[in-house]
């Protein structure tokens, strides 16, 4: 029996990314045991997956820090006899920890001069392809048949059931116009301003009578009590208050949702949700939502050089140049 291994990203949006990948090994090695690495963080996005068999935590920031945890960790894989890895992170030390491990056949990107610990190198894809088929091109480079790039989260029906319980208790129905609006990300540059999220919150109200949820992460806390605070009109606040699995849920219960690009708005397009993504600093054809949702992007054209990612920017023109009224010309098309 093949023992596989797949040495995953760090975020969460990349994560959601490679279920595509998980999918085609388990496809093309049905019967395999079929694992994958990746940090504490992004576990959730795993969980549930019927094609994983074992999820393998890696911290190289914390709990796998020091040297001496570095070479525990290497000696447990070892343990477990992989037979096969696929790289989907470019670091040189997953590289040499697979390496080290004893795993017979290594395939990943030859990034980093870590080639010398690879049995199959593949040489990096057009920078401009989606994240997904980027990934993707890790196991095709192999021979794998990769017959689509969705990427795919999976809830419980505990999950589904906490959803219809909030939205309830809080008298959202199945015949309210019910929008969640999602204004964090893990970076500055990629997040619309405060300002704009409260203005279109009241104009979703008043407007379209619409019933507005307003999630987050808990450090999104601080910046959605600010915007509700800010607001005319009463949002259900859900920041901090559910899982990912619980906040998947939710937004596969809403009508539309309205989100940068951020891990939860790809959560929102695996769950086959309508979205409008704000695009500023990156670019929709690499980190685009694929989900069978109905997606509108909106992104206008500045002086800036797409993609990009300075984390240090404080002009933030690429976000400022959507309206609130950019987005208010597409909400009625989600109407029922």
């Amino acid at each position: 029996m093949e023992k596989i291994l797949l040495v995953n990203v760090n975020w969460l949006g990349d994560v959601l990314f490679s279920t595509a990948v998980i999918r085609a090994l388990k496809n093309a090695y049905p019967d395999s045991f079929l694992a994958c690495m990746v940090p504490a963080r992004c576990r959730e996005i795993l969980e549930g997956n019927p094609y994983l068999d074992e999820i393998i935590i890696f911290d190289e920031r914390s709990s796998h820090r020091s040297i001496f945890r570095k070479i525990r960790f290497v000696l447990d894989l070892k343990k477990k006899k992989f037979t096969k890895a696929f790289i989907l992170h470019r670091s040189l030390t997953r590289a040499l920890i697979v390496f080290l491990a004893g795993i017979s056949e290594r395939v990943g990107y030859d990034t980093k001069k870590r080639g010398i610990f690879l049995t199959h190198k593949i040489s990096l894809p057009d920078s401009n392809i989606h994240r997904t088929d980027h990934y993707l091109n890790v196991i095709k480079s192999y021979g794998i048949e990769v017959k689509d790039n969705k990427y795919e989260f999976f809830i419980s029906q505990e999950d589904k059931k906490f959803a219809q319980d909030i939205l309830k208790n809080n008298n959202i129905t199945d015949n309210d116009f019910s929008i969640a609006i999602n204004p964090g990300g893990n970076w500055r540059p990629k997040r619309w301003i405060k300002d704009n999220y409260v203005e279109l919150a009241d104009a979703l109200l008043k407007k379209f009578n619409a019933k507005i949820i307003l999630t987050g992460a808990k450090k999104d806390i601080p910046l959605v009590d600010d915007i509700k605070m800010s607001m005319q009109g009463t949002p259900l606040v859900l920041a901090g208050k559910t899982t990912l699995k619980q906040l998947a849920a939710v937004m596969q219960s809403v009508n539309l949702v309205i989100s940068a690009d951020s891990g939860p708005m790809h959560i929102a397009s695996a769950m086959g949700v309508n979205i409008i993504a704000l695009f500023g600093p990156t670019l929709p054809s690499i980190t685009g939502p694929l989900g069978e949702g109905k997606s509108i992007i909106l992104q206008k054209s500045t002086e800036c050089k797409l993609p990009c990612y300075d984390l240090k920017c404080v002009d933030y023109r690429c976000m400022k140049a959507i309206t609130v009224d950019d987005v208010l010309d597409y909400v009625d098309e989600f109407r029922k």
